[in-house]
């Protein structure tokens, strides 16, 4: 029997499951115990792995990227500075706050309320990344009944105020997710077991969440600036409006800068998650699992910053470019939702619910670009790739194991989905009853209300998922590493690698890297 200490000091996650696989016959690294890396099963190094080539990958995307955000900037300049020289056009917190101000288009009330969204969803997130840390074995169960109990209410709400179209979606989501609940059971332990070796890592690595609290800090400052532009948008441009005297106003032009504005806020935000992930795939996650615990003395030093900066230079590029793919699909989605709510308002049901069925295809499609990127992401933290070169690797760790053998982590990265998806609702819902209680004068026919909720949701969602990246990183820098070397898991968490080989034995064989 193949006993090894536990990876760091603490309890190690048993399950009743003995570990019965026999390390390596020879040392991880090294030659034969000259002090450099005994005997090798692969040099932590191969590959140019932690120390790629000194140049910029992608630069088209990246000079792209870098275009729209002066461009977003710009634009925010102009419409704040209109806005703050007219006072914001009224309005205040509360519902007081909210009966004053213009009635034509949004106002200062509005900016409260995002705000009070933004600081919801940034508590909701820590919140929920607490949760984690504290009952990581629970969570799931948790996250998924939670999920049930949430789509059935909203099924349940849709069927009640006669919105058919989401409420024929819904009720097949919540049947959907019942039988994936049971379907998925009896793999939970194995990606409960995958949770606390992360924990466990984590916990010896204080850089993990001080990357997840910067991101979340600027996922959140950025949702607030997204806000006031937005806001300013309207104001200025918005036909009746007092700026209208010295520029020229029309739906259309609010219509396309919002667009514009909401493209910027969703790629800027994608590519500030992504350049987390990579920081700590490529950082303490990768350097864990290739180098071993820092007690070891072989682990690089400042492994995280080294991470961050290659993921924010040499790497912006390949991150803005699989950032973007998934901005497109987000915004297809979002401009489908507006079709259905057209739809809706014009009393054409089938249309509406075809426009439903196919923001969800597109939502299905975007989760899976969003599972396979992650994986091309620690390609190119790990290696330095540019991002079709990391996608054809990954493409052939998928081919090679088989997406059965990855489910574990797609249930990991389900239930932290979950998780955002949830904070996301609570932030729009939280915005609805604001809007209910303060009544503010420009919303008196409702006609901001589907706005103003999707900017909510969208400012929860981004912040959850900002700090569920921290997680979802360290889960898949595992299953990539255990792709490559998956002696060195027997190594670092055997009990994880007995577990893993019982049930996925195939994925014990190691990946040819050509």
């Amino acid at each position: 029997m193949y006993q090894q200490p536990a990876p760091y000091p603490g309890p190690t996650p048993a399950y009743g499951q003995p570990a019965y696989y026999a390390p390596p016959t020879q040392p991880m690294y090294g030659n034969g115990g000259n002090g450099n890396y005994n005997g090798d099963v692969k040099n932590p190094f191969e590959g140019d792995r932690f120390k790629p080539k000194k140049r910029i990958n992608d630069p088209i995307f990246l000079i792209l990227f870098v275009l729209q955000f002066l461009g977003f900037a710009a634009l925010s300049g102009i419409a704040l500075n209109t806005w703050i020289s007219q006072g914001g056009l009224g309005g205040g917190l509360g519902k007081a706050g909210g009966q004053t101000g213009t009635a034509v288009t949004l106002n200062r009330s509005t900016v409260y309320l995002l705000l009070l969204v933004t600081a919801a969803a940034v508590l909701l997130s820590v919140a929920y990344l607490m949760l984690t840390r504290l009952f990581t074995k629970a969570i799931m169960h948790v996250t998924l009944i939670l999920t049930i109990l949430l789509n059935i209410g909203i099924c349940v709400y849709y069927w009640i105020t006669k919105y058919y179209s989401g409420a024929i979606i819904f009720t097949i989501i919540a049947v959907l997710s019942v039988f994936s609940y049971f379907g998925f059971r009896s793999r939970i332990p194995l990606a409960s077991l995958l949770l606390q070796v992360v924990m466990d890592v984590s916990k010896h690595h204080m850089s993990v969440y001080a990357v997840a609290f910067t991101a979340l800090f600027i996922q959140a400052a950025l949702s607030v600036w997204f806000t006031f532009t937005i806001i300013a948008t309207y104001a200025k441009w918005t036909p009746g409006n007092p700026s209208c005297g010295t520029s020229s106003c029309s739906s259309g032009k609010v219509a396309g800068l919002i667009f514009f504005e909401t493209f910027s806020f969703i790629w800027t935000s994608q590519v500030t998650g992504n350049v987390a992930l990579a920081t700590l795939a490529g950082g303490p996650y990768g350097s864990w699992y290739y180098f071993g615990p820092r007690e070891l003395g072989e682990m690089p030093k400042h492994p995280t910053m080294s991470a961050f900066g290659r993921a924010s230079t040499l790497s912006l590029g390949s991150i803005a470019f699989g950032s973007l793919i998934v901005t497109i699909l987000d915004m297809l989605r979002l401009i489908l939702k507006a079709a259905e709510n057209n739809a809706n308002a014009q009393g054409h049901p089938v249309e509406a619910c075809l426009a439903c069925c196919a923001a969800c295809f597109i939502g299905i499609l975007t989760s899976m670009v969003e599972y396979f990127n992650r994986y091309a992401y620690i390609e190119i933290a790990l290696y330095g790739k540019p991002y079709i070169a990391a996608a054809k690797d990954t493409w052939r760790l998928f081919k090679d194991r088989g997406i059965d053998a990855l489910v574990n982590d797609s249930l990991v990265g389900m239930t932290l989905m979950w998780g955002a998806y949830a904070i996301g609702l609570m932030s729009s819902l939280f915005a609805y009853l604001y809007l209910r209680f303060t009544a503010p004068a420009y919303n008196a026919g409702g006609q901001y209300t589907a706005p103003v909720l999707l900017f909510a949701f969208l400012i929860g969602l981004a912040c959850s998922t900002t700090m569920s990246s921290a997680i979802e990183a360290g889960v898949s820098t595992i299953f990539v590493g255990l792709a490559e070397d998956p002696h060195v898991l027997a190594i670092r968490a055997p009990a994880l690698f007995a577990m893993i080989a019982d049930a996925y034995p195939d994925v014990t064989r190691g990946v040819p890297r050509g």
